[in-house]
């Protein structure tokens, strides 16, 4: 495409290509930076399929700092559907389960608490958190970077126009099969397509099957039965067959349950279980984020919501570059924060995986031995907070230019996948405890930067001008938890990581003007 091509155009400072979730929650996130956004995504309407069905507990706390986690929990299934269940067939008792930790009750980790919900209740909800323009069936179908801009050309899958766009930066969004990252050249590690798989969408009579043990998972040897809403509807999860113009899905469906029920097929979908990490996730002015940038496997709830993450801390990034107290080279700690995330996020899905597998392998050996009636109930190979992966999504340490380590030594991740212990060290989220009046610490964090401190400032924010910063009281007692002395401060990030920590002092004027410079300096 030629950026002088005669075409309609307007400007932005953001471009969104995708309307997924992680691209609806870029646009909430850069609409309450103050940046001017516009989002276009290719198909004519919010996917009308369930596709992503958990919301981790991370997540729910970013969705808390929009002010949207009481309406996404509100359309969500209450916590006991928290659960996994291993049967022969949905109607069959339990041969193993597993709680989903901090989505089946809360965790004293977080304020917050994960939900089992469909991505077509979540959607919605994201989008109506803005109002940035959204263009729904218009297409990307081109790309020139130029010195200060990146211009794009769209087409109007309706009627056919075509328009150009130009923006400060493009943000992309669109999936594993991203159209963005294809146009730039830029290569994929992992895997691949490890599977194909069919989703059913259906309407039965089920409850009575399911309403005594719930779950948000039935995992079977006929396929996964997945409850979509409170009020009812079931999707079925199968490997896709041969034949899938010729299938008969009412009656395979009704099949796989082992029972005599009615079935009323709703949806059908065919989708390839995708496994890599992009090469890159910057080039110039375009950044990728969610499935474009990482393909997670869903075993574990885990692909959304790092997608989620990565625009958490992306955003505030490209707004203060925008609004001119950051270097644009901040940007490129996006990749360096990012990166290893995802790689470690498919690692665990893989894993995650395997030991789903060896448990419906274990119980195969059992019905091969001739286990009649009642199975006998397999011990799961991983512990009751296996699920919880609270190491993974709360324990995430970063190291780059965009944190300043308070001795020399880099952060290293809180925890393994599954268990997470809170640190107040440069580079971690910052922990959550409870305030005196309510608040968690996590609510305490400003849209911009927050000095936590126990001390009382000798200063004024005006005097870290140009960047926007509050300041919080911190008590005493949380102050010792975190190795911090009555004159400490932690320096924490808009996407709650802590930047800078001071033990033994507060930061002068011209301390902090320092780690601010150097933290957004890039």
């Amino acid at each position: 495409m030629q950026p002088d091509m005669p075409v309609p155009g307007a400007e932005v400072e953001v471009l969104i290509v995708g309307g997924g979730p992680v691209g609806l929650t870029a646009r909430a996130l850069l609409e309450r930076w103050g940046v001017r956004v516009l989002l276009v995504e290719k198909h004519r309407e919010l996917s009308p399929f369930p596709r992503s069905r958990l919301v981790n507990v991370r997540s729910m706390e970013i969705f808390r700092q929009l002010e949207l986690a009481e309406r996404i929990t509100a359309a969500a299934f209450a916590p006991e559907y928290g659960r996994i269940r291993f049967r022969d067939t949905l109607h069959a008792p339990d041969f193993a389960t597993a709680a989903m930790i901090g989505v089946n009750a809360p965790v004293p980790e977080s304020p917050a608490i994960g939900v089992v919900t469909s991505q077509d209740r979540l959607e919605p909800t994201l989008l109506g958190a803005a109002v940035s323009e959204t263009r729904f069936g218009v297409e990307l179908i081109g790309l020139a970077e130029e010195d200060e801009s990146v211009v794009a050309l769209l087409l109007d899958r309706r009627s056919g126009a075509e328009s150009r766009v130009r923006a400060h930066y493009v943000l992309a969004a669109d999936g594993a099969n991203s159209t963005v990252r294809e146009r730039l050249g830029i290569d994929t590690t992992g895997p691949g397509a490890v599977g194909r798989v069919t989703t059913v969408v259906f309407d039965a009579d089920l409850d009575h099957w399911s309403a005594r043990q719930p779950a948000g998972v039935y995992l079977t040897s006929q396929g996964s039965f997945l409850p979509l809403y409170p009020e009812g509807g079931w999707a079925w999860f199968v490997p896709t067959p041969e034949d899938t113009a010729g299938a008969d899905w009412p009656r395979l469906v009704a099949r796989s349950l082992g029972a005599d029920v009615a079935v009323d097929v709703l949806r059908v979908q065919h989708w390839v279980v995708n496994a890599f990490v992009a090469e890159r996730f910057r080039h110039g002015r375009i950044l990728l984020a969610g499935d474009a940038a990482h393909a997670i496997p869903p075993a574990g709830g885990l692909g959304m919501n790092v997608g989620v993450a990565d625009v958490h801390n992306l955003c505030w990034k490209l707004a203060g570059v925008l609004r001119g107290w950051a270097g644009s080279g901040l940007l490129d700690s996006y990749e360096t924060e990012r990166q290893p995330v995802a790689h470690r996020t498919l690692g665990q899905a893989v894993e995650n995986s395997k030991l789903m597998f060896q448990v419906q392998d274990v119980r195969r050996e059992q019905l091969r031995a001739g286990a009649e009636g009642t199975p006998d109930r397999i011990e799961p190979p991983w512990s009751e907070q296996y699920f919880a992966q609270l190491g993974l999504v709360l324990g995430v340490a970063y190291r780059s230019a965009a944190v300043l380590s308070d001795d020399g030594a880099p952060p290293e991740p809180s925890g393994t996948g599954t268990t997470y212990a809170p640190t107040a060290k440069p580079g971690h989220r910052m922990p959550h405890l409870w305030l005196t009046d309510g608040r968690s610490t996590l609510d305490a964090l400003g849209a911009w930067f927050t000095l936590l401190t126990p001390a009382p400032t000798p200063w004024t924010p005006r005097a870290t001008a140009p960047w926007p910063l509050r300041v919080e009281p911190l008590p005493d007692e949380h102050a010792d938890l975190w190795g911090l002395g009555p004159q400490g401060a932690l320096l924490v990030r808009p996407d709650g990581h802590i930047a800078a920590r001071w033990s033994d002092g507060p930061p002068g004027d011209g301390t902090l003007h320092d780690a601010l410079a150097a933290v957004t300096s890039g």
